[in-house]
């Protein structure tokens, strides 16, 4: 072993019913490095760094540690030598306080007393030593999810950990809070800590990491230095082919029908206080991109056009018929995948079947309230093959799937009523580079057919790639409306931060 090499994994397995996660995989991670773990959504990252953080146990291979064999069999024993994991899903307890939930079950006490005071003024100086403002005495529900996200790395460190795994720490937070969240971790590393960066975004993975393992179907494909390697050879090592054309940029689309028919009307909506006097039209078989940074009001403008929110003032016309409720949207062709697919968009506890019926059961029904299964075994089969689920069946629960196929569940739920116009939040976050081309696909399939797509992204290339036609929102107000060749990246920018152009 390498002097230098904190961690090594060597030769591990694992196998749950009917897959092999993990096959004869090899990695290590060098003292005071920033490590990215890399590959598509069943890979086996999560995998790996489950087996380290003492989460699952392996099938066969072997930890060395600081040069000692090691085989965690709980979390507990993995921190207790200095392996923590901030987790993609925050796992704090919201009613508790940030100090509380640094120490859960591990709190200081003498005798019978825990002693609070040691444990504020310890979680005091973590937040002191970060540089982030957070009251220790702060519940957890009053605070936003990058505060979270700083909460769950002050306790990975308050018990001095050596390596610490960090799984898409990023996926839920802006990015100012990324860049304060970039700067948390290079200062870890010049404490000498060690970092295992688990993440899909590209641009992140070259400006923070040292060297990036990458694997696929379970296998280790390679370690390269970061500086070594560029982007395409990256995408090409993760999904074993180019994806050169992962953005459909065919010409726009809304040209193709000759009457340029306005599908969405939106005039002068209003939510007081959130955004004002919001117009735009979406035509067939066009994609309107939406760009705005968080707190923007993207979500809540999409929201109130869907029926979610009441007005205080505008109308929203879809097909020239007035939209006032859900119930309003979903019988005039008007669909709404939402952002946060696991809370708002699925049900992960039921089957894709059920999941696909779910918002046309109507449609299902053979007399008044019977449900004909028949049919729903078959739509659910078709819109299976159609979008290329992977899965073993209809049967299969939602929340088995890797987040990619969960994204196409959310999408095909859609598809049994028809849609003329599907509104598109963030419809990719979360999902690996080969599970996002895919995604594009649709969405150019969609468009082609002659569907209006409103697509809501925080990812500007996808953004500049995907849409014929893009506005800007800022502090709730339109800031900019481009169509695709106007427009590049520092336009886009300038109109977030609310310098119009």
């Amino acid at each position: 072993m390498g002097d230098n090499y904190i961690l090594e994994i060597r030769n591990c397995r694992k196998e749950f019913p009917g897959v092999v996660a993990l096959d004869n995989v090899c990695f290590n991670l060098k003292r005071g490095e920033i490590h990215a773990l890399v590959g598509e959504n069943g890979a086996g990252k999560s995998t790996i760094m489950k087996i380290l953080a003492g989460i699952h146990s392996m099938d066969a291979g072997e930890i060395i540690f600081e040069g000692k064999k090691f085989e965690p069999r709980t979390p507990s024993e993995a921190l207790e030598i200095g392996i923590s994991m901030v987790h993609q899903e925050l796992d704090l307890i919201p009613e508790m306080t940030v100090e509380e939930n640094v120490f859960a079950g591990r709190e200081r006490t003498h005798g019978l007393i825990v002693d609070r005071n040691w444990m504020v003024q310890k979680t005091k100086q973590l937040i002191d030593e970060l540089g982030v403002d957070i009251d220790p005495k702060a519940k957890i529900s009053q605070l936003s999810t990058a505060q979270q996200q700083m909460v769950t790395i002050i306790r990975a460190i308050a018990f001095n950990s050596k390596v610490i795994i960090m799984d898409e720490p990023t996926s839920a937070i802006t990015d100012r809070e990324v860049e304060k969240l970039f700067e948390i971790i290079r200062k870890l590393k010049s404490q000498d800590k060690s970092i295992v960066y688990i993440s899909h975004k590209m641009d992140e993975i070259f400006a923070l990491t040292d060297r990036i393992t990458v694997l696929r179907d379970g296998k280790l494909i390679g370690t390269v230095q970061t500086k070594d390697v560029t982007s395409d050879q990256l995408i090409n090592m993760m999904v074993g082919r180019d994806l050169t054309d992962m953005y459909v940029k065919s010409a726009p689309r809304a040209a193709d029908y000759e009457e340029n028919e306005i599908l969405l009307s939106v005039r002068d909506l209003t939510v007081n206080g959130v955004f004002q006097n919001i117009s735009f039209d979406v035509k067939r078989g066009e994609i309107l991109g939406i760009y705005g940074l968080m707190g923007a009001g993207r979500t809540e403008i999409m929201e109130t056009i869907f029926g979610i929110r009441k007005p205080d003032n505008g109308t929203v016309t879809v097909n020239g018929k007035h939209i006032k409720s859900v119930k309003d949207s979903v019988n005039n062709g008007l669909a709404f995948i939402t952002e946060d697919r696991k809370i708002y968009g699925l049900n992960l506890i039921a089957s894709i079947k059920d999941n696909i019926s779910m918002v046309y059961l109507k449609s299902m029904l053979k007399g008044k309230f019977l449900i004909d299964f028949k049919k729903e075994c078959e739509v659910a089969d078709e819109l299976i093959e159609k979008l290329r689920i992977k899965c073993n069946s209809r049967d299969t629960i939602v929340g088995t799937l890797s987040g990619g196929n969960q994204q196409k569940v959310a999408i095909a739920k859609w598809f049994l009523g028809n849609p003329d116009v599907l509104i598109m939040d963030e419809p990719t976050r979360g999902i690996d580079i080969g599970a996002k081309a895919e995604v594009y696909k649709l969405i150019d399939s969609l468009a082609k057919s002659g569907k209006g797509i409103i697509m809501i992204s925080s990812e500007v290339p996808e953004l500049l790639g995907m849409s014929d036609r893009v506005i800007i929102i800022h502090e709730g107000e339109i800031t900019g409306e481009f169509i695709r060749d106007e427009i590049d990246q520092d336009t886009l920018m300038a109109c977030a931060i609310g310098e119009r152009r």
